[in-house]
């Protein structure tokens, strides 16, 4: 352990078009050169907590490496204009390579942080810079069209307004006052927008927000592109797994808001990575929501052992970085490269792979007489295959939409995960909009671990309407905890890139991404679907009309009768990934 830490602040490395870029330096004092980790964030360097969000920086100097620091361009004390993700890996790179050349640098790079932090080393490693050897992405997306912006082609908007809002656009107006600049008139806009951050979820069309057009005009630009095409393709990290050479050890939530995209990295570069290392990526997968990783909810606590510093995520961090930017010996690679916390018994497990190898992918069909509506309706869940049984109807309103109750959330409130997580769905059991299908209480425990799948036959009145799917653990007392959920915009049923619209009355086949869980539903419980079409404001809403949705304001709002079949021709089920092990 060093008797003296190094701290250089706000050396200013320039990138290859000449902008400078605002970096710290934590170092052990004395002469030898070490391996280094370097973390680049958008919300100051600065600040501590964040610094600190995935792995604590001055351990990790304790433990033998430079800890770098930087501001990314346009934000803080870096020159230049911030447009999120698309100056990420050619800065990257540059960074990495100054970094590499420092005298107290061996030559070797890794790369550490949480959310944006975790952009920031998917679009680097996307450079295949040489000094890079190992990373670190903590709660990050493999896309930030799918699963970062938007979700089954749906806006995420209660996660993108908040955090444009109250995180983006705040460090602009911190930035231009600290520059000097006469910035007063847009800090009193943006405090009051933050503050009604609640009632401008509401506001009709999407694109009117004038206090962002200026502050964060790339907010205008995520919503010019609903669809996958080349503006987000040019940045996507799963674009780019077959270059990337160095492993990652992924760590993510079951209710975090980039669940899909951190499956996704490791899945993706295990099957295409460009080098053996980069083919053994590792998983880690805790009970956390974004902006929470202590694994306690409002009504539901995981326990002591589900919180993420319970696991010493620097000694994780420190082990996978020794052995990789070290190259240790320490046994990490004969070690299983999956963990993860299963919920329902509350325990840490360690796995050989996801999906699990052991998985049976069971479908369980839908059925009721045609009035699953709300909870207290006829709809039913099992493995039997329906025959001849009537559909179930129900209508959307956009102008009463199912209000967010848990998931994925990142919302305003006390604070950022206040609504996530495994809350009760019996606050909206009333609904005769949400379609509810049930099992009858488990005989004996079923584990569901795994991603599932809801394949849906349904039509619409509409052009064009959104289709949502819960899954719900039902205990005795009837509390009903939400485990996972998805959306999918119809019009995108066969390609994000390529939207089609509906024919009004005609059955589709819908597939329905619900991500994925690890829950182990005790015996005298029951599993729960419900089927709705909006899920706001973590979602926008659908306005029915098969047009531009960011555009239309109130007045294009529009009703539309959505029906779900469930018949021999139209076996509507839910796939949930069974692990039997007795």
């Amino acid at each position: 352990m060093p008797s003296e830490i190094v701290v250089e602040k706000n050396i200013m490395v320039a990138m290859r078009d000449g902008v400078a870029l605002a970096t710290d330096v934590y170092r052990p004092g004395g002469s030898e050169p070490l391996p280094a980790i370097l973390q680049r964030t958008p919300y100051d360097k600065e600040g501590a907590a964040l610094r600190n969000y995935s792995f604590e920086v001055m351990r990790a100097v304790q433990a033998g490496y430079v800890c770098v620091v930087q501001d990314v361009r346009g934000r803080f004390l870096s020159e230049g204009d911030f447009d999120p993700f698309f100056d990420e890996g050619p800065d990257g790179a540059d960074t990495i390579a100054w970094v590499a050349a420092q005298p107290w640098c061996s030559g070797v790079v890794g790369m550490a942080g949480g959310s944006y932090f975790g952009a920031t080393q998917w679009r680097a490693a996307g450079e295949v810079p040489e000094a890079l050897k190992a990373m670190v992405p903590f709660v990050t997306a493999a896309d930030y069209h799918e699963g970062w912006t938007y979700q089954g082609g749906a806006f995420e908007l209660g996660f993108n307004l908040h955090w444009t809002l109250g995180f983006l656009a705040v460090g602009e107006v911190v930035r231009r006052l600290g520059a000097g600049q006469d910035a007063m008139a847009e800090l009193g806009a943006l405090v009051q927008a933050v503050d009604d951050n609640d009632a401008l979820y509401e506001r009709l069309p999407l694109t009117d927000m004038p206090v962002l057009d200026e502050l964060a005009p790339y907010y205008r630009a995520w919503l010019d592109h609903p669809a996958y095409d080349d503006y987000w393709r040019a940045i996507a990290p799963k674009e780019r797994h077959a270059q990337v050479t160095v492993p990652a050890l992924n760590i993510g939530g079951w209710y975090d808001l980039f669940l899909g995209g951190t499956i996704a990295n490791y899945l993706g570069m295990k099957e295409q990575g460009a080098t053996e290392a980069a083919r053994r990526p590792h998983l880690v997968i805790g009970p956390w929501a974004h902006g929470d990783s202590f694994g306690w909810y409002a009504g539901r606590s995981y326990g002591f052992a589900s919180n993420y510093l319970a696991i010493d995520p620097t000694a994780l961090h420190v082990r996978w970085f020794d052995r990789h930017l070290k190259d240790m010996d320490n046994g990490l690679d004969d070690e299983p490269p999956v963990r993860l916390f299963v919920m329902g018994i509350d325990e840490w497990r360690d796995e050989q792979d996801w999906p699990l190898p052991d998985t049976a992918f069971t479908p369980y069909y839908l059925h009721s007489g045609g009035h699953a509506n709300t909870a207290s309706g006829d709809g039913t869940l099992s493995t039997e295959a329906p025959g001849a049984e009537p559909h179930d109807t129900y209508l959307y309103d956009p102008r009463d939409p199912v209000p967010t109750t848990g998931g994925a959330t990142f919302l305003p409130g006390l604070f950022v995960a206040a609504n996530a997580g495994p809350r009760d769905q019996r606050l909206i059991d009333g609904r005769a909009d949400v379609l509810t299908f049930v099992t009858p209480p488990l005989e004996h425990d079923v584990e569901v671990t795994g991603p599932i799948e809801l394949v849906l036959h349904a039509s619409s009145s509409a052009r064009d309407t959104d289709f949502t799917g819960k899954l719900v653990d039902v205990a005795p007392d009837g509390r009903a905890e939400l485990l996972t959920d998805g959306i999918l915009r119809a019009r995108y049923r066969e390609s994000m890139s390529e939207p089609r619209p509906l024919e009004p009355g005609e059955v589709y086949e819908l597939r329905i991404d619900l991500w994925a869980t690890a829950n182990v539903f005790k015996a005298g419980h029951r599993i729960r679907l419900d089927v709705s079409s909006s899920n706001f404001p973590r979602f926008d809403r659908n306005t029915n009309t098969g047009g531009t949705i960011a555009t239309e304001g109130p007045e294009a709002l529009v009703e539309a009768v959505n029906r779900v079949f469930h018949d021999h021709e139209h076996p509507s089920h839910v796939v949930l990934p069974i692990i039997d092990r007795s």
